[in-house]
């Protein structure tokens, strides 16, 4: 408690969800000192207590995103952000007026387009040399797996017909062979190794904004799912230390370090070396193994083969492999958060941390799988049995054109009917954790609460009678009270911060959000209309609208 023992911080006529009895939560020192009805902790308040009542709005813990890239997000949205644009006509818009607003720029760079914005999800260079034809273009698409560029970004990288694919990716070509525009997966670095680094002062500038951003969504820790040595892109690491340095995180971080796919088991030194420049408000723990691609371009790892002769996508790493690097990681301390998409990837990583049990036994290091689009029933039960938690993407699963006409029909009936398994692996007993992967969609954890509830978009302005009425594999929908779970507790336990956040119990950090209405006293379908109206991180208000 502060001087004199009274409060810093009271938040009073709230509503508490679970709670009747309490409408007052009672802070000081960055910690929830007690939960109660006014009348129970009056003795609290003192002269220079900042008392707010909150006129029946809801407190809830704070939300933490499992799974999130802040400094790329960040960069995306002072640059040509061509996010929730779903039509290809807006989107080149867009791209024509960022470059005609910013005549400077070498390169034009951003990123967040749909792929079921352009016929067959794949844009053309052609569309940018008519908008742009002196200046390189590279733009990321949302899911970052594929990138867009115009004729002078192929010409620089020298990408021809007769350029191979990289053994991790694919150049997408027209009849002749040519490279037609997009790059998949390791492709992509073809072209993104020559794109200027952005300076330190940029990079700043784009963590605040992306932190700003987080915090006015109820966000108050979320783990970075790529941080160290990513061929292509600046490591975060550095900028949050210079956020720390000048006072300025507000968050609470846990970066991912990067197993890189060009080396073997002996880069786990390096990770041990870069584990040391953990800082408070940063720990650096865990390590981010991608294991396939997506499903839209042919390169998640399935046990089958897509419909229409495409193949059975790319496992980054032999299953032998991948269970070494587990196995090492796990006994030297680290928790793997893997990118999983496909059946075949889930069950390699699967494998991989049944192998890493064997050899080490438990440790409590909370391995997570990301992701989790097709998942085979044969392996829902088996995240409880090894102790993975199930890191969901939820606003992934609904019905849109990029479902019915880019994934589906090249899954097959069967295999479509595995997708998001969000219900069956809770009645499985699987611990859930829910992260945006933003900025690949949206970073509103209600929006996500709001899907994996109703399996239906949010998204305004899609046709209502197209998909309203055709919820995405209906039986897999969580109860609010299970979703809400996910986003707050369930991402403090794979964040390794449930036993000081997460919940509003006394002793924890003062880490929560206030929402605009009670979520529990709406319709299900009206849950993406919730708004935050106050964010208070460690005791501090970090967002206030």
């Amino acid at each position: 408690m502060t001087m004199g023992g009274t409060a810093d911080l009271v938040l009073t006529d709230a509503r508490l969800p679970g709670r009747p009895e309490a409408d007052t939560v009672v802070i000081a020192d960055g910690r929830i000192v007690a939960v109660g009805a006014a009348a129970e902790v009056r003795d609290l308040i003192g002269a220079g207590t900042d008392v707010r009542p909150l006129g029946g709005r809801t407190v809830i813990p704070a939300f933490q995103d499992a799974h999130v890239h802040p400094l790329t997000g960040g960069l995306e949205m002072l640059r040509c952000d061509l996010t929730d644009l779903d039509d290809r006509h807006l989107v080149l818009e867009a791209v024509a007026a960022y470059a005609a607003g910013n005549p400077g720029a070498s390169w034009i760079t951003g990123g967040g387009w749909r792929m079921d914005a352009f016929p067959g999800g794949t844009p053309l260079a052609a569309d940018l040399d008519a908008i742009v034809a002196d200046r390189p273009v590279f733009l990321p698409n949302r899911d970052h797996h594929g990138a867009w560029v115009n004729s002078r970004a192929l010409e620089l990288a020298g990408i021809t017909a007769s350029t191979p694919d990289p053994a991790d990716g694919r150049i997408e070509r027209d009849e002749r062979g040519a490279p037609s525009g997009v790059l998949h997966e390791g492709a992509m670095r073809l072209v993104q190794r020559l794109v200027p680094a952005p300076t330190l002062d940029e990079q700043v500038d784009a963590m605040l904004t992306a932190q700003r951003h987080l915090h006015a969504l109820g966000i108050t820790a979320w783990q970075d799912a790529i941080v160290g040595d990513y061929p292509g892109t600046t490591d975060p690491t550095r900028v949050y230390h210079e956020l720390i340095s000048r006072g300025l995180l507000t968050a609470r971080v846990r970066g991912c370090l990067w197993w890189r796919r060009d080396r073997g088991v002996e880069q786990l030194d390096d990770l041990l070396h870069l584990r040391t420049n953990a800082r408070p408000g940063l720990a650096l723990d865990a390590v981010k193994i991608m294991q396939d691609g997506v499903c839209e371009n042919f390169t998640a790892a399935t046990l089958t083969p897509y419909l229409g002769g495409h193949g059975s996508g790319i496992s980054f790493f032999e299953p032998g492999e991948l269970a070494e690097a587990v196995t090492r990681l796990h006994g030297a301390g680290l928790q793997v958060h893997f990118h999983t998409i496909g059946e075949r990837a889930v069950r390699e990583a699967l494998d991989a941390v049944a192998a890493a049990l064997d050899r080490h036994g438990p440790r409590d290091l909370r391995h997570h799988l990301a992701h989790l689009q097709i998942v085979h029933p044969d392996d829902v039960p088996r995240f409880a049995e090894l102790g993975v938690a199930a890191n969901m993407q939820p606003l992934w699963a609904y019905n849109d054109d990029q479902m019915t006409e880019l994934t589906v029909p090249f899954l097959g009936e069967e295999r479509a009917g595995w997708q998001y398994p969000f219900a069956a692996l809770h009645d499985h007993g699987t611990r859930l954790a829910m992260g945006s992967d933003w900025p690949v969609s949206s970073a509103d954890p209600i929006l996500g609460i709001h899907v994996a509830v109703n399996r239906t978009t949010y998204r305004p302005g899609t046709d209502p009678a197209r998909y309203a009425d055709q919820p995405f594999l209906p039986h897999q929908r969580l109860t609010l009270e299970t979703a809400l779970r996910a986003a707050t507790l369930g991402s403090a336990y794979v964040n390794h911060l449930d036993a000081s956040t997460g919940t509003l119990d006394p002793s924890k950090h003062a880490d929560l959000a206030v929402l605009d209405r009670d979520p529990f006293a709406l319709p299900p379908e009206e849950l993406h209309t919730v708004r935050v109206v106050t964010t208070v991180a460690a005791g501090r208000i970090v967002h206030d609208s």
